[in-house]
């Protein structure tokens, strides 16, 4: 599917063909949760995942965002982000709009883990809570032997 915003020179897809794998690493790279993901994890996570991506009116690729979900009951939103020279715009929040009435999970709960962007997230219907999150790496390692 393809979103064309109404007042800005972007637009939003869905299409796994469009990505651009070299511009998602550079965003991704960039954030605090996932600049130690190694380019193979990185391009590996979204080859089961729903993903999105933000276009520039010359076809650069400037934001992202990726669920995981058994489109069903749940989905788990994931690696959102907009690079720092397109913020402000808006695009978050469109991006927001777009996720949350996708056709494929609109109808799922979707959870989120964050430790910024709460203002935003919280306008599109998320609220905070505790959750417990069980790390296979962190296992794995604690349990070593």
């Amino acid at each position: 599917m393809e979103w064309i915003h109404d007042s800005l020179p972007y637009r939003i897809s869905d299409s796994v063909e469009e990505l651009q794998p070299d511009m998602i690493i550079a965003l991704l790279k960039s954030s605090y949760w996932a600049a130690e993901r190694s380019e193979e994890t990185i391009m590996k996570s979204w080859k089961e995942s729903l993903c999105f991506g933000v276009y520039s009116a010359d076809g650069l690729q400037v934001g992202f965002m990726r669920i995981v979900t058994d489109g069903a009951t749940f989905s788990w939103m994931c690696d959102v982000i907009v690079d720092s020279g397109y913020r402000g715009k808006g695009l978050g929040k469109w991006m927001m709009a777009v996720l949350v009435d996708h056709p494929r999970i609109r109808h799922t709960s979707i959870y989120l883990g964050t430790r910024d962007a709460h203002g935003l997230y919280e306008k599109y219907g998320f609220v905070r809570r505790e959750m417990m999150v069980r790390s296979t790496a962190r296992y794995l390692l604690d349990n070593d032997d």
